[in-house]
């Protein structure tokens, strides 16, 4: 193998994992990223196999590090062992999923790779504070029929599927001679006609030609019909300027509160049934908190309107990051406190507990980074949610990524999310994924859109069996690793023996 040949897979590979993923990822490139490296595997030997597959996805994500270091302030050391952990993780499948075809597994090795990957991305979901915020599977959030395959499987069947179509086309063009090192695996009986042809490529063809197919078809059923809108509106409203929590007992958070006020008694008038604010837009106290509460809590008993606002509140000398249902009709507001905080920015803020819902409804209140977590939100379905309303607040680049994982939590569960940050991408959502109704917050001073509350759907098979599809591939990987082991010398001799009927 010339050195020429695997640095240009390398960097083939390196640069459509820098289109395919990322903050504004190209969804069909996601498909094609890792093929070049698998081509290049069985051609080229072990070392360079893992030096392709760890500079393919190293370099390929490199755009992500100032993003991570500058706007999310994730430390260093952290930052550099999840990037260089996971394309050493990267380098070691493609070397396994060599292995495998030397050794005359094409199968296996088929499936190790996309194994191996959702086993990676739902190890760092549980072990980084992070949730499954990581994940190749919203690269495909606005490609419909692929996006419904989370309704049964989560967001793992998905990343299944894009690094399962590359490995099998791979394994399905693979060299047909072994390199001299590898150990044959068992010869085929020579009299069973067409053996050789279904022990190879044809094999690897037909089972995950079948998943594929199958996968689309799942897809294409879920959306046959659109489901009908329950004839509600719920309207979404935000201003950047402030971007920043504003005190209501200074003059600019009085003005504030008039500005949203105004806003949202004008979309009440207009036929809204649920208005949702931003993430922290107010800090308040148990004092303060009633300059913001008197006119929404007027206009939510005038109009008959839930109105949900976000602020940083403070309780005891402790500072929490709570969303306030002002319930139609007026009443006590409903509150939430945000579970999961951001690591590094929100330190100073303490983690709340439990579900909310808006009062004589099945809407729950969620805050921004919870969306991150397929846990919270399938707790929601299990106690009857059929809509989730998350003000938030977005970093201005990552807004297209932060409301698409917001859209996939919905189709995951089969709700509708309705999310409104700050510097980011308003959204509302069907329990298909169909984007309703979007705008970017830098559009104009104040952005609100309104739209019709989406249906809700039956609960889903993922929301019912949680992460099987993630179980179900430790133990895929655990068998494709087994055919890649070296076979003791007694074991490879009588393999390599022929055998007769």
């Amino acid at each position: 193998m010339k050195i020429w040949k695997a640095v240009a897979a390398a960097a083939l590979s390196a640069a459509l994992f820098h289109l395919g993923t990322g903050l504004h990822p190209i969804a069909w490139f996601t498909w094609l990223a890792p093929l070049p490296v698998l081509l290049l595997a069985p051609r080229a030997g072990a070392g360079t196999a893992l030096a392709a597959g760890f500079f393919a996805w190293g370099a390929g994500q490199a755009a992500m590090w100032p993003y991570f270091l500058s706007v999310i302030e994730m430390p260093l050391p952290v930052v550099a062992v999840s990037q260089l952990g996971t394309a050493l993780v990267f380098g070691l499948t493609v070397t396994a999923f060599r292995a495998l075809l030397l050794r005359g597994r094409p199968l296996s090795g088929a499936v190790v790779m996309p194994a191996a990957w959702v086993v990676t991305e739902y190890t760092v979901s549980l072990v980084l504070p992070h949730g499954a915020w990581w994940s190749l599977a919203y690269t495909q959030a606005d490609v419909l029929p692929v996006l419904q395959t989370a309704s049964a499987t989560g967001v793992w069947g998905i990343t299944f599927l894009l690094v399962a179509l590359p490995s099998a086309i791979a394994a399905c063009t693979r060299p047909t001679g072994l390199s001299p090192s590898a150990t044959p695996a068992r010869p085929l009986k020579p009299d069973v006609p067409g053996a050789r042809f279904w022990s190879g490529g044809a094999r690897v063809a037909v089972v995950f030609g079948a998943v594929v197919l199958l996968a689309l078809g799942y897809g294409g059923w879920q959306l046959r019909t659109a489901p009908a809108p329950q004839g509600e509106k719920v309207a979404l409203v935000s201003t950047d300027h402030p971007n920043q929590a504003v005190a209501l007992d200074t003059p600019q958070g009085r003005d504030l509160v008039n500005r949203y006020a105004s806003r949202v008694e004008k979309l009440a008038k207009d036929g809204a049934r649920v208005v949702v604010l931003p993430e922290k837009t107010f800090l308040a106290d148990d004092e303060t908190l009633p300059a913001l509460a008197r006119p929404l809590t007027r206009i939510a008993r005038t109009h008959r309107v839930d109105v949900v606002a976000g602020l940083a509140k403070v309780r005891g000398g402790a500072y929490y990051n709570v969303a306030l249902d002002f319930p139609a009709g007026g009443g006590e507001p409903v509150e939430y406190t945000k579970q999961h905080l951001v690591p590094g920015l929100e330190d100073e803020l303490r983690p709340g507990k439990g579900l909310a819902f808006a009062p004589n409804t099945r809407w729950g209140l969620i805050i921004c980074k919870d969306l991150d977590y397929p846990d919270l939100v399938r707790s929601y379905r299990a106690a009857g949610a059929t809509a989730l309303y998350a003000p938030a607040w977005d970093f201005g680049d990552d807004g297209w990524l932060h409301s698409r994982i917001a859209v996939v939590r919905g189709v995951e569960n089969g709700l509708a999310i309705a999310r409104v940050p700050r510097a980011g991408q308003v959204v509302v959502s069907d329990p298909n994924g169909r984007v309703v109704a979007e705008a970017a917050t830098t559009d104009a001073e104040f952005v609100s859109v309104t739209a019709p509350l989406p249906a809700p759907s039956a609960p889903t098979l993922y929301a019912r069996l949680g992460d099987w599809f993630a179980w179900l591939c430790i133990a895929l990987l655990v068998l494709s690793l087994g055919g890649a082991l070296p076979l003791r010398p007694r074991r490879a001799a009588r393999a390599a023996r022929p055998r007769h009927l």
